[in-house]
């Protein structure tokens, strides 16, 4: 998998409108969750997109601190096209994302809103669980740091 890293404002038309159209695709569609998707955090943060052979399979939304939250910065809206999970894609975007945010934002925690069924797969890069479970667009989450 071969990744692009850029700011909001870097992103060409084409690589915008394939992140948009995986996250529909997987936020909306696959989980069959109405919620707008599209937000102005978007703008304020930088994209993670990874390919294989042109075609974006996963992506990762990095934000600095103060857009989601006040004291950390965050990785969100992060996805992996459903013909390419079960390959070991995730991990290998989230460790890329994990970077990006130690390199751009050093010494700052990072912090997540994690669908709780990968709580498992978030703990194992590093993460640890904090408060209590809740929904969010219907879905149960957990807030994680790193």
């Amino acid at each position: 998998m071969n990744f692009t890293f850029k700011h909001f404002d870097e992103l060409t038309l084409d690589e915008l409108y394939q992140l948009l159209q995986l996250r529909s695709e997987v936020f909306v569609v696959e989980q069959n969750c109405v919620y707008q998707d599209i937000d102005d955090k978007d703008r304020k943060g930088f994209h993670l997109l990874g390919c294989i052979d042109s075609q974006l399979v996963a992506c990762a939304r990095i934000l600095p601190m103060g857009v989601s939250y006040t004291d950390y910065c965050s990785i969100g809206r992060v996805c992996t096209k459903q013909t390419h999970r079960q390959l070991g894609l995730g991990k290998i975007l989230m460790q890329h994302a994990i970077q990006h945010c130690h390199e751009l934002y050093p010494n700052t925690k990072i912090k997540i809103s994690a669908q709780s069924y990968l709580l498992k797969f978030y703990t194992e890069l590093g993460f640890e669980a904090i408060g209590e479970e809740y929904l969010e667009d219907d879905i149960p989450h957990r807030a994680m740091i790193l």
